[in-house]
């Protein structure tokens, strides 16, 4: 994925996400890591210039400092749980699906209390 990927899924589907949360200007930080799409100047400028988003400050050098990324190592976790390997990536879409529809509040929460 590249910086320009980045900015199209910010465009299309975080101002989606916000709409549907009824979210606007100072309901909301946005945040990521250091990635090099994230920090991009093509990425930085259109966050600041054009969506006007405000973004969290990272350190350049954390740990997993982002709960979705151990919501992420839980679900591989339950993937592995499969006897077989998908048999592509139809298949695994589906089982991934499936799995992240098994989160609920109190795994949200767990994850997020780890912190």
């Amino acid at each position: 994925m590249t910086a320009l990927d980045y900015i199209h899924i910010l465009k299309t589907e975080l101002a989606d996400a916000l709409d549907y949360y009824r979210l606007g200007d100072g309901d909301f930080i946005f945040q990521h890591d250091n990635d090099p799409k994230h920090t991009a100047k093509i990425t930085t400028t259109y966050l600041k210039e054009e969506a006007k988003y405000p973004v969290l400050p990272w350190p350049s050098q954390s740990l997993d400092l982002n709960p979705i990324e151990h919501m992420w190592r839980h679900l591989k976790l339950k993937l592995a749980l499969y006897e077989q390997r998908a048999r592509g990536v139809h298949e695994l879409w589906e089982r991934i699906k499936i799995e992240w529809e098994t989160f609920d509040r109190d795994d949200c929460f767990s994850v997020i209390a780890f912190f």
